[in-house]
């Protein structure tokens, strides 16, 4: 860069008529490499989670520690490219949803700890763990948190409790559950500073294409190279919701995208809703990776399914469905081997936005390595709807102050309490608090 080029830093952005879209780290960056300089990371730390709804199979789940490394189990396969970035957590829980009635809905406290009201008027879960850092470190940046889903929460209620806990991971007060959004499209626009006012048919480059080719001037000639893919990865995911919002809007036979309402008649997909679950999920991940590699967010959450969610995954070759009926398989050796490979496609899916972030440099590290990404789901054994231990994976190196590649058992440990991890989490991300929900102590293990 000579001395007549802008200052670019991580505020960077191309600006057009009503957006403005967020740069990737570029080796031109003065702050970033100022940063790098006083060897600090050059590169912010983020923090995500996300769900699968409806438990595992726990004969198949987990791994094991070896002298050759860790060995993951057949749910855990499709990660095995990315077990060096990978934590398996085994015994940790949430004591709280083992307490009176309910097989689903008072597990819903993932990301709180505390214990879900009985009530079908006024909720209460706890603030969240997300939400707590997007209130500490979202000034940092122009969306304080992401929260994502692919199913909107359902109406009912059951054992006393409303079905709204199912449908909502992340709280924003104890009694207020963080709006979902649902809808790729309006996701894709929150990326942007005021995405509503852009034209459907017009892309997102369009409007940015000039400012883009005149700050290719100032770039290094990797830099340009890399400008250029993400602005060709942009434009691919725009292209995608395209399609996926035109097939939404046609009619559509077989087995397509459910919704979550329990026992109600299952109609075909709303605009903007994509037709291929598997679409939806993946461009929903899509959407959190671009943020997290622009630095829109730097916390996110996304539901891949509601709790007791019916998702039909017929489009999986093996299985035939919804989530929910086939995690009750009854150890019948047919639906169990469809709900095994219901656990190991979203494994898979989870799996390739990890390998995004893992091929997304950030100078000396990846996006994945200064990154935590927490999948979990409400429940361990989804056929006997047991919490007494929690499926909980942590992939990322939290700005290298994580060291991947192993199981962690905390099972035959007196404090297992799950909220222990969200306080190592929060503590990486620069919120440091005596106590979170039913935890004072963080976990140590995690360096």
């Amino acid at each position: 860069m000579n001395a007549n080029s802008p200052s670019l830093s991580r505020r960077h952005f191309l600006r057009g008529a009503g957006v403005a879209l967020g740069l990737p780290w570029l080796e031109s960056m003065r702050v970033w490499a100022a940063d790098a300089a006083q060897g600090d990371s050059p590169a912010p730390r983020r923090a995500a989670v996300v769900f699968m709804g409806n438990g595992v199979n726990p004969h198949h789940w987990g791994a094991e520690n070896s002298p050759v490394g860790l060995v993951l189990k057949d749910s855990l396969r499709p990660l095995e490219s990315l077990k060096s970035k990978l934590l398996v957590c085994q015994g940790l829980w949430n004591p709280t949803t083992v307490e009176g009635p309910g097989g689903h809905f008072p597990k819903m406290n993932l990301l709180a700890g505390l214990k879900v009201k009985q009530t079908t008027t006024d909720i209460e879960v706890g603030i969240t763990m997300d939400q707590l850092m997007a209130r500490q470190i979202g000034s940092q940046t122009p969306v304080q948190s992401l929260v994502l889903g692919t199913e909107a929460p359902g109406y009912g209620n059951e054992d006393g409790y409303t079905s709204t806990y199912s449908g909502h991971l992340s709280w924003s007060s104890p009694t207020t559950p963080a709006p979902k959004e649902i809808y790729p499209q309006q996701a894709f626009d929150q990326l942007f500073d005021d995405g509503s006012k852009r034209k459907r048919n017009r892309s997102v480059l369009d409007l940015v294409g000039a400012d883009a080719q005149s700050l290719k001037k100032y770039l290094s000639k990797h830099d340009v190279l890399k400008m250029d893919e993400y602005l060709t990865s942009v434009r691919e995911l725009e292209q995608r919701i395209e399609r996926a919002d035109t097939l939404s809007k046609k009619e559509t036979g077989g087995e397509g995208w459910q919704p979550s309402v329990k026992k109600a008649p299952f109609p075909r997909p709303a605009a903007g809703i994509p037709v291929s679950p598997e679409e939806h999920m993946n461009l929903m991940l899509d959407i959190l990776v671009l943020a997290f590699q622009m630095d829109r967010t730097r916390v996110a959450t996304l539901m891949l399914n509601n709790d007791l969610s019916g998702m039909n995954l017929g489009h999986v070759p093996g299985i035939k469905g919804g989530l929910h009926e086939l995690s009750h398989h009854s150890n019948d050796p047919v639906r169990l081997a469809m709900y095994q490979k219901a656990n190991e496609y979203h494994m898979q899916l989870w799996g390739r936005a990890l390998t995004r972030m893992q091929e997304t440099s950030e100078g000396e590290r990846s996006l994945l390595d200064n990154s935590m990404v927490l999948f979990c789901s409400s429940l361990y054994d989804g056929n006997a709807h047991d919490s007494r231990q929690l499926p909980v994976l942590l992939a990322g190196g939290g700005g290298g102050t994580i060291r991947g590649g192993r199981v962690l058992d905390f099972s035959k440990e007196p404090n297992r309490r799950l909220c222990r991890l969200h306080l190592a989490i929060m503590e990486r991300m620069g919120l440091r608090t005596e106590h979170f929900g039913d935890a004072d102590t963080a976990l140590t293990e995690l360096a």
